[in-house]
């Protein structure tokens, strides 16, 4: 696996957890080199990996780059492959192995993601459905059911992929961030598809601010509709989202600050292929009924 599959993580601020992962993750029997690349802790992070984790490497940036920073990370990986791993998620054994399998038998595979199992009870992540059950058309050679999106912190990724798109965007920073690296790669003619016997485990973290979390989920969004569909599908889309948030400030906040950029989102609109598009529109009727896309933080 070490010439094969890099897994890299981000992480901010969760000493206790990450060290937890980092246990979990040098312990599989498929392990992979770790990069670690910590946005700007303040509690140690960085000092406590590389003093209980010496064969992990460390980048620190000097603030939060938020999703950005795994970026950093891919510009150092040699291995062909990378799967994100955050700091409160474990992949499981034999997952990378087959993360690993998928990705060297089909070369037109950008990202392969796993099933995720919610931590203590182990249930199956709402977002589960819209994947298993993915209406998106894909070519018979895929290994599973095609896919539009992708939960970073659940995948493994194509190193030439990632870097064809440019990774993520520093716009979005973080919160969906995901949803515009998944569309770009498929306008370039990347395949995803989900895998339900890769399986990655998710505890999550209580050190987080789910209002702001919330505002950068809806501005993210609104941003990736603007950027990459067609007006129609812009209109129906916005009123799904704006229907699913709370009618309180934050949300005002997050509307607000989306059309803060609305100048740079012209400048850099490119709306996706129209095969792409037909994807998206049959995705809509199961996002419109998904629990895990209401905006409640």
């Amino acid at each position: 696996m070490t010439d094969r599959i890099t897994v890299v993580v981000i992480t901010h601020n969760r000493r206790a957890q990450l060290l937890g992962t980092l246990d979990s993750m040098t312990a599989l029997p498929d392990a992979a080199p770790i990069v670690v690349v910590d946005n700007a802790s303040g509690d140690g992070s960085a000092d406590a990996v590389e003093e209980r984790f010496p064969s992990i490497r460390v980048i620190r940036s000097p603030r939060n780059l938020g999703a950005v920073a795994r970026n950093l990370a891919v510009r150092e990986v040699e291995t062909p492959y990378i799967a994100f791993c955050d700091d409160d998620t474990r992949w499981q054994p034999g997952s990378l192995r087959r993360a690993v399998e998928h990705l060297d038998a089909y070369p037109g595979l950008g990202v392969v993601t796993g099933r995720c199992l919610v931590e203590p009870a182990l249930t199956e992540d709402p977002i589960t459905p819209e994947l298993r059950h993915s209406p998106v058309p894909g070519p018979g050679w895929l290994p599973g059911p095609a896919l539009l999106g992708v939960m970073a912190g659940l995948s493994a990724v194509r190193v030439r992929a990632f870097h064809d798109v440019g990774g993520f965007s520093d716009r979005m920073w973080l919160g969906g961030e995901e949803e515009l690296f998944a569309l770009d790669l498929a306008a370039k003619g990347w395949w995803m598809c989900w895998d339900e016997e890769m399986v990655i485990h998710h505890a999550p973290s209580a050190v987080r601010d789910p209002r702001r979390r919330r505002q950068l989920g809806i501005r993210n969004t609104l941003w990736t509709l603007w950027l990459r569909r067609p007006l129609g599908s812009i209109v129906r889309r916005m009123a799904a989202v704006l229907r699913s948030a709370p009618f309180d400030r934050a949300t005002f906040a997050a509307v607000a600050e989306a059309v803060r950029g609305i100048p740079w989102v012209l400048r850099e609109r490119a709306v996706v292929p129209a095969g792409v598009e037909r994807g998206l529109v049959l995705l809509e009727e199961s996002q419109r009924n998904s629990v895990a896309r209401r905006y409640v933080g």
